[in-house]
């Protein structure tokens, strides 16, 4: 199983979701590809994806953006059920990030509007991992990437397979030229 995890006011339908989903298909895989709509709230999203990842002993993961930091918290507490996670320009501090946009927010994807509070950043501290196992990890970023300083990601993830690729931007337009690659790391192959 691949569980692919969007982030910020993001939603299935976002065009890395889709790629990966396209990708799937095309491998005869789609059975075996999940995109879960997340709720704003982290602790609700964390328990969406904990039951997801229970649920599917040997799951992978690729996480975007908030994605990447949820990927990383499941990657490091499912310890009897070792799961691999690709990450994809990760917060790798998103309640710093956040804590400058409280207040009304909407989702881009599906419209729904919500208001970012301090309990979702405190949601999101409680989810912190200081520590990171490297081999569960292959970081995927862009050093132009706009919101998200990359070399946060590549200090935090140190020891880690990385492919840090100069210039690009958050949205990481030209991810399918490296899904393949993300893919066989999450043990799907062609």
């Amino acid at each position: 199983m691949l569980i692919y995890i969007h982030g910020f006011n993001s939603a299935p339908s976002s065009f890395k979701a889709r790629l990966v989903g396209e990708r799937m298909r095309a491998l005869g895989r789609a059975a075996d590809y999940v995109v879960p709509a997340l709720p704003h709230r982290p602790a609700e999203a964390m328990a969406l994806l904990r039951g997801l990842v229970e649920q599917n002993p040997g799951a992978a993961l690729i996480g975007s953006s908030l994605g990447g930091f949820y990927a990383t918290w499941l990657a490091e507490h499912f310890q009897q059920q070792p799961v691999r996670a690709v990450l994809v320009n990760p917060a790798v501090r998103p309640y710093d990030l956040l804590d400058d946009l409280l207040g009304a927010q909407k989702n881009i994807y599906t419209g729904d509007a919500y208001e970012l509070t301090s309990r979702h950043i405190e949601e999101l501290k409680a989810l912190e991992v200081d520590v990171v196992t490297p081999e569960r990890y292959f970081l995927i970023t862009r050093t132009g990437d706009e919101v998200l300083d990359y070399r946060d990601a590549v200090e935090k993830y140190r020891g880690a397979r990385q492919w840090v690729i100069p210039g690009g931007d958050h949205g990481f337009g030209d991810f399918e030229k490296y899904l393949d690659e993300a893919l066989a790391f999450c043990g799907i192959t062609p």
